[in-house]
């Protein structure tokens, strides 16, 4: 595809997702470095992580903003910005920005679940964002965009569809008839982001927010 057509796309169709074959080659390298560790707890970004810890991988908008909401959660032990739920393996921002790697940008949660259950993340993922907009959160539009849960066992995934069920009653009930648009799968690959990326917005406190909130809790 040629420069050209890539701005017609960024133009026109950011919000289709692509096919494998139009998908960018990627690398075979990470574009991040093994032994990265949190900016703000100093725990590691990637594996191993102690024993008992669960992970989970969510996408809700700019993944700035929702791994900070993520990171200060009681249980959480470490957040990683990142990309999942495409086709090309190990992308760059560049990359995942023209629409032509298939992921969304994403947040690995990895917590303690005698501490922070499984419900509750959720409970906290739905509410942070909305997961009525398809492809886009806000002013941010495109597929990288999009809401999804990456689940990362068969227990999490029964409990993500439970979660978005109830939470789709909630929505009703306020009086918003949209249903929920968000994927929910099995997480096949995640791929962690720059160094720039992870806690960015603890490194930047002025930077860009977005939380196109539904506005209605989870419970109630």
């Amino acid at each position: 595809m040629s420069w050209f057509e890539d701005v017609l796309r960024s133009r026109s169709d950011k919000t289709r997702m692509i096919t494998p074959d139009e998908a960018l080659p990627g690398r075979d390298t990470p574009v991040l470095a093994p032994g990265a560790v949190h900016f703000v707890n100093g725990h590691p970004l990637q594996p191993p992580f102690p024993d008992g810890l669960e992970a989970i991988v969510l996408a809700g908008g700019c993944f700035w903003g929702i791994e900070e909401i993520f990171w200060g959660v009681p249980g959480v032990y470490t957040t990683a910005a990142g990309y999942a739920g495409g086709v090309t393996p190990n992308p760059t921002y560049e990359e995942v920005c023209t629409a032509r790697t298939g992921h969304a940008e994403s947040v690995l949660v990895v917590f303690d679940p005698a501490v922070v259950s499984l419900e509750r993340l959720l409970a906290v993922f739905w509410e942070s964002h909305d997961p009525t907009l398809g492809m886009r959160q806000g002013n941010d539009v495109g597929t990288q965009y999009r809401s999804a849960v990456f689940a990362t066992s068969e227990a999490q995934l029964g409990g993500v569809e439970a979660t978005a069920e109830h939470y789709a009653r909630r929505l009703a009930a306020a009086g918003i008839d949209d249903p929920i648009t968000t994927e929910i799968g099995p997480l096949v690959r995640f791929y962690w982001a720059e160094d720039y990326h992870q806690q960015y917005l603890a490194k930047n406190p002025s930077g860009y927010r977005c939380h196109a909130a539904a506005g209605v809790a989870f419970d109630g």
